[in-house]
């Protein structure tokens, strides 16, 4: 189960150093070769493992910290890897001709039409699902389910059965992404939000579609976290891209 996790952590640079750290009201953040960002978990409260030594130490040992039971210390690991994936260069040097970088929209936006009359499965509640309902079969799965949705434990009665499942990139720091991407092995899987890690490694576990952020602006970025900012993080330097597997060869 933590191959996955170890697979991640072995694309982090040996030598890249963490240059600062931040934890905002929504997001947090890393800053190394690039600028790395993640959900800021919110079932959990306390300090963040580490604060006030983060800053100075090799990306890989925060990194690490993404195989922590501690949702905190596990955000800052994932935030910390892709500080090392997710910049605009980064991602295009690893990403090649899979990189879409035309379409800025939210990937539920783009793949409206190929969800068309398909059952669908989303794991999150992201923002806008709510337009999905009328054109498809959707089961929206949430850890803290709101009107309509169902609990996160009915994946293992619903994912087998979709033709499309999204879920969002916390699931890698909650430890349950191994587990969803098995049980969505016969589905086009989708992954997508601020905390994806773009790395091709992904499409090799079983995603078709990965949609995640690069930070074209890192200055603008860290000052709308630092100020509390949620939606700013997309208008001040944070840019939504996609990595599309390629489609298999029919023989």
């Amino acid at each position: 189960m933590w191959k996955l996790y170890d697979d991640l952590i072995a694309t982090v640079p040996g030598d890249a150093v963490v240059e600062d750290c931040l934890a905002g009201l929504s997001w947090f953040l890393v800053r190394s070769t690039g600028t790395g960002v993640t959900m800021r978990p919110h079932e959990v409260s306390g300090p963040v493992p580490g604060a006030g030594s983060l800053r100075g130490r090799k990306v890989r040992d925060l990194a690490l910290g993404i195989k922590s039971w501690n949702w905190y210390e596990a955000a800052m690991g994932l935030a910390a890897i892709n500080s090392c994936l997710n910049s605009p260069e980064t991602v295009r040097r690893n990403c090649g001709e899979l990189l879409h970088e035309e379409q800025t929209e939210d990937v539920f936006h783009v793949m409206r039409e190929q969800v068309r009359g398909k059952k669908v499965a989303v794991v999150g509640h992201f923002m806008g699902l709510e337009r999905l309902r009328p054109i498809c079969d959707l089961s929206i799965l949430e850890r803290r389910p709101e009107p309509g949705d169902v609990p996160d434990p009915a994946c293992e009665y619903i994912l087998g059965e979709q033709d499309y499942v999204f879920m969002t990139a916390t699931t890698l720091i909650n430890k349950t992404m191994p587990r969803l991407l098995e049980l969505s092995r016969n589905a086009q899987v989708v992954v997508a939000g601020p905390s994806t890690p773009l790395h091709p490694l992904l499409l090799s576990y079983g995603v078709n579609v990965m949609g995640g952020l690069v930070v074209d602006n890192p200055p603008g970025v860290w000052r709308a976290v630092a100020e509390g900012g949620r939606e700013a993080l997309f208008t001040q330097g944070g840019r939504m891209v996609k990595v599309i597997a390629p489609a298999p060869v029919e023989v």
